[in-house]
């Protein structure tokens, strides 16, 4: 996995996110190993905090604001930011810049940190070059594009590219990957029953596909799809990409059992 930008071993905060670092502390470990694989220097701000996305999306510009200015404190020191959730790396990256639009004091530190975060496989194949991971996997996986992902951050071909270099791994594309699971962060919880709907919908797409597992690059997706198929008596194993591409699937999938 040779590295290409001009760092040799950059410094990389790893903002491991809230869902991961409450539901699903794998991913945290998984991404960490990918960035080192990648000739990076790992290091977790130890005081993270959420970056204020369910506050900004609720209309609480304030407590989003305040949330942001920790963020920055934490990680401007920092060659990179990366995190494994297009959702989150899109708050820091798109959202920051809004919230401090008419602050002259915080504008440019917002800029700046925006300039230098990434979602996690996007970092690894736009900024460091990564073409191939030396995992396998054996297995029939369909891909989900996170909302946040795709439509803010472009990310669509990055993570199909990483995962086709993978031994073993036959990938399935869903009849509509593009199509939102219904999670949404705060949209599940404003509008339960349309939510309900469109995570049916997509659940029953993954399916259709005759795959046995399902990777996307947002926890919450996952959450909210892995819960409607193990209630369902589905099989089929969930887990986030970075875990796949990471070689670290020997656990139970999310909604399977206890935390790998």
């Amino acid at each position: 996995m040779p590295p290409n930008d001009s760092a040799a071993s950059p410094r990389v905060a790893l903002y491991a996110t809230c869902l991961v670092d409450l539901f699903r502390p794998s991913v945290g470990f998984a991404s960490a190993k990918l960035l080192e694989q990648a000739g990076c220097q790992v290091e977790v701000p130890p005081e993270q905090t959420c970056c204020g996305q369910p506050a900004f999306n609720s209309g609480d510009a304030r407590t989003a604001r305040d949330l942001a200015r920790r963020v920055i404190e934490q990680c401007e020191g920092y060659d990179y930011v990366v995190l494994p959730s297009g959702s989150c790396a899109a708050m820091i990256r798109v959202h920051y810049p809004e919230l401090f639009a008419d602050d002259a004091k915080w504008r440019e530190r917002a800029a700046q940190l925006a300039a230098k975060t990434y979602e996690l496989v996007s970092f690894l194949v736009d900024v460091r070059g990564v073409k191939t991971v030396a995992s396998g996997f054996t297995g029939k996986l369909a891909y989900h594009d996170s909302c946040s992902g795709l439509r803010e951050l472009g990310i669509r071909e990055q993570p199909r590219r990483l995962l086709a270099s993978m031994k073993g791994l036959a990938r399935v594309e869903l009849s509509d990957p593009e199509a939102c699971c219904g999670f949404g962060g705060t949209f599940c919880v404003k509008f339960p029953e349309i939510s309900t709907t469109m995570v049916a919908a997509k659940a029953g797409d993954v399916k259709a596909t005759g795959a046995d597992t399902l990777a996307a690059g947002d926890l919450g997706c996952l959450l909210n799809i892995a819960g409607w198929l193990k209630r369902g008596g589905s099989p089929i194993r969930c887990f986030h990409v970075a875990e796949i591409l990471a070689g670290m699937t020997e656990g139970p999938g999310i909604g399977d059992g206890a935390e790998p």
